[in-house]
């Protein structure tokens, strides 16, 4: 290896370590600051527990007792940790205590939504910027549609969808497309409209239709913005899958999982669902992220 090579090698795991550095930092801070905030939040049910008992308990014993208790206020980092890897290895994917399972209950009804989600965010985006009378009229109820808390209007999704007979998937979906098409909706309406006055001159310059316009100006400008929305799209369809589980009573999906463990006091299965939601979405979000990658730089939009 050359010497500009190991130089160019050596600044490379400079800028890494640069980058990992801060990170970790952060991570062990969090859970330094989780593992004071169990000790302390279980410690009253253990001094409790020993008082009824007649036992003395030193601190090393009062750490180590509230950092294993089988349903504890605030379930230690290890504990849910504990509880995801057996609801993800533990457990036969098929098996309605897998996790895996739970997340693809959720999965499909999160990716059903944010299809519809996402078809009518954009359609209504460009009938917005070709129509006037869709702007003012279409656009203030789009906002006003976001003021209504969710966990209003799920419960009503969900009676209305029953008393028609329709339960299962629709309905989730319903509300978590009610949640993602905001996002798109606004940021398909702010890169449709990014192209400037001189650029849509020149295509009048050449006699382009309204639909050349669209589609060589209008919508490869649009793609960067597309594609910050639907990462905040996908998250909110998530969300709104999960909320839309709680009120039904659901059997299966994350939601279910969360509401089962708060029915009968398992801590660390509400926490273990919740980072197995967080995880689902990251990774949703690293997918929506590489395909921007890729579809931008297959049109020269990025390097």
């Amino acid at each position: 290896m050359t010497s500009a090579a190991m130089a160019g090698a050596k600044r490379r795991t400079g800028r890494s370590t640069g980058r990992i550095l801060p990170i970790l930092t952060v991570l062990l801070a969090i859970i330094a600051i989780w593992y004071a905030g169990a000790v302390w939040m279980n410690a009253t049910w253990v001094r409790d527990q020993a008082a009824r008992a007649d036992t003395v308990l030193t601190t090393s014993e009062l750490v180590r007792q509230t950092l294993m208790l089988e349903r504890p206020v605030l379930p230690a980092p290890h504990q849910v940790a504990a509880g995801l890897w057996e609801g993800v290895a533990g457990q036969k994917i098929t098996s309605k205590r897998s996790l895996v399972w739970h997340g693809w209950i959720t999965l499909s009804a999160t990716l059903a939504g944010f299809a519809i989600g996402t078809a009518a965010g954009i359609l209504l985006a460009v009938g917005i910027v070709h129509n006037r009378a869709m702007d003012q009229s279409v656009m203030p109820w789009a906002v006003a549609s976001q003021t209504v808390p969710i966990l209003a209007i799920a419960p009503m999704v969900i009676v209305v969808f029953a008393s028609m007979g329709v339960t299962g998937l629709l309905p989730k979906a319903m509300i978590a497309a009610w949640l993602s098409f905001f996002p798109v909706l606004v940021g398909m309406v702010k890169g449709l409209r990014t192209p400037d006055a001189m650029q849509l001159d020149l295509m009048h310059s050449w006699h382009a239709s309204r639909a050349q316009q669209f589609w060589r100006l209008r919508l490869p400008s649009s793609l960067p913005y597309l594609f910050a929305s639907l990462k905040v799209a996908i998250a909110a369809a998530l969300v709104g899958t999960i909320v839309g589980e709680l009120p039904a009573g659901a059997t299966a999906g994350l939601g279910a999982r969360l509401l089962s463990g708060s029915y009968y006091g398992q801590t660390v299965q509400i926490w273990a669902a919740l980072f197995a939601a967080a995880m689902l979405a990251a990774l949703l979000v690293m997918l929506i992220g590489a395909l921007e990658r890729l579809t931008l730089r297959r049109m020269g939009l990025a390097r």
